[in-house]
């Protein structure tokens, strides 16, 4: 018999990477539409997705525990589901998760070389979750050393790289999370997010996410290594756990599967959010916010917002660029940056506070600067964290009288488009520059405090790009618990104005 021809064997090799290509990017929903009319198998979709991974991520290092033996079995059992005709709004999709949340078997570190031999004896929450709704979990992508940083690095796992520049940074701590989709890895991701971890990686790898309100989706098992996996929050509702990918659709969808109170809290109740407020960008009345007390903006990212306030004026949406009734945003970034420095010196050795009690002792008794209140920060009595969550709760209200005149503000996620890597160990010696300008690192938690202390929903979706081509987004906040309000918004820009584009280096 004869041998088979060159061309045909051309003609093989060449269907074969068209039918790999036609799967790159594809969202959950198209991905959920080929596996349920059988075009394609789970394990196929695995295999995809782990070809990818192992081609391009020596220069990524996004995915940074790797569990593909088991999410075969996984993808080969959601083949079989399938087959018997089962329906799961993510049965058989391939996805990753942020490193800090558990998954049983598998390391959590936190970047943390404390935790570098301990193995999780069982799922988060949110992960058992997704795994209940048929996900196939690849394994965890990489983060911010303890969760506290705007870079995805550490000792344990490396340095994360975005995909549109490797000699930037993916943002943290929910920075390989961010890269994995950007770069095509997974349709999906799981992330968390204290200080825009979510909000941040999403604005500078060009990808959506979205923070929940505060206490929807709950965080058991997302602690740090060797720690109990309790129904409790130290952050009292700072931190949330959230989706992470390339369409609004598929936040959604996401959001519906890991929503819900914890099965170990007293008197739960069955989630039922309220629909979106309008069906229609001609019916939202928009705030527009493009400025901070306490830091500036990239004249490049107030310029994307700016057409897009445009083009919304254009379908006939409302669309106001102040208003008397939007909080105290220096307040409110000084409020978080309290709580949170707080929280963060929880459980840190006697030599850190007598450091900070040395530093609190050179402060200006006037010093109201963001690195003050953070240097005090560690000292508070629960006197004043009473007072900080009164506060907080005065916010709430403030906010809720705005919502009642706007439906949906839009401010910037970050300051700042992709930056290059800066590693520095003090985080209070690095500077970041904006317009030609230094300024302090640590001040860019400013614009993850205006939805963070009330506890409001926030989607980051992208909607521009910079002169150098970097992603640019726009952070969309709604009112507490109608996280469909911004979250449809979001699908409705999409549609209108489009969304998420690869990065020109992935195109393979």
């Amino acid at each position: 018999m004869a041998g088979t021809s060159p061309n045909r064997a051309f003609a093989e090799k060449a269907a074969v990477a068209a039918s790999a290509q036609s799967l790159d990017y594809r969202s959950v929903s198209e991905l959920r539409g080929l596996l349920d009319a059988r075009k394609v198998s789970a394990v196929e979709l695995f295999e995809h997705a782990v070809g990818r991974i192992e081609a391009l991520d020596l220069h990524i290092n996004a995915v940074v525990v790797r569990d593909f033996e088991r999410a075969r079995a996984a993808a080969t059992a959601a083949d079989a589901a399938l087959a018997r005709g089962e329906r799961r709004p993510l049965l058989g999709i391939p996805m990753t998760v942020k490193e800090s949340f558990n998954v049983g078997g598998l390391p959590t570190t936190w970047g943390l070389t404390a935790g570098r031999d301990w193995r999780a004896p069982e799922d988060a929450v949110p992960v058992a979750r997704l795994k209940a709704a048929g996900a196939v979990i690849l394994g965890k992508t990489n983060l911010a050393i303890a969760l506290a940083d705007w870079q995805s690095f550490n000792p344990i796992y490396g340095t994360t790289n975005n995909p549109w520049d490797i000699k930037r940074t993916v943002g943290g701590s929910s920075g390989g999370s961010a890269a994995a989709l950007a770069a095509g890895y997974v349709p999906l991701e799981l992330g968390s997010d204290l200080s825009s971890s979510i909000r941040a990686p999403a604005h500078l790898c060009g990808v959506f996410g979205h923070k929940p309100t505060s206490n929807l989706v709950p965080q058991r098992g997302h602690a740090p290594p060797r720690s109990p996996a309790l129904a409790t929050d130290l952050t009292s509702g700072l931190g949330v756990a959230g989706p992470m990918a390339r369409t609004a659709a598929d936040l959604s969808t996401a959001l519906d599967v890991i929503a819900g109170p914890d099965e170990f809290e007293a008197g739960a109740y069955r989630l039922n959010l309220p629909p979106a407020r309008h069906n229609a960008l001609k019916d939202f009345r928009v705030l527009v916010i493009d400025s901070h007390p306490l830091l500036p903006v990239a004249g490049e990212i107030r310029t994307a917002l700016d057409q897009l306030a445009n083009k919304l004026i254009s379908t006939g949406a409302k669309v106001a660029r102040s208003s008397s009734l939007l909080p105290d945003l220096a307040e409110s970034a000084r409020l978080h940056t309290r709580i949170v420095r707080n929280f963060g010196a929880f459980g840190r050795p006697p030599e850190f506070f007598k450091q900070m009690q040395d530093a609190v002792a050179a402060l200006k008794p006037d010093d109201d600067s963001l690195k003050a209140w953070r240097t005090r920060a560690p000292f508070l009595s629960h006197h004043q964290w009473m007072a900080a969550e009164i506060a907080r709760a005065r916010l709430r209200l403030q906010w809720a009288s705005l919502f009642r005149e706007f439906d949906v503000v839009l401010c910037p996620p970050f300051s700042v488009v992709a930056f290059p890597h800066d590693q520095k160990p003090d985080q209070e010696e690095r500077t970041i520059d904006i317009d030609g300008e230094s300024h302090p690192y640590l001040s860019l938690i400013i614009w993850g405090s205006v939805a963070t202390p009330p506890g409001l929903p926030a989607t980051v979706m992208p909607i521009g790009r910079s002169k150098a081509g970097l992603p640019i987004g726009v952070q969309i906040i709604g009112p507490l618990f109608e996280d469909r309000t911004p979250l449809a918004f979001a699908g409705m820009l999409e549609r209108e104005f489009g969304g998420f584009m690869r990065p020109p280096e992935m195109q393979l």
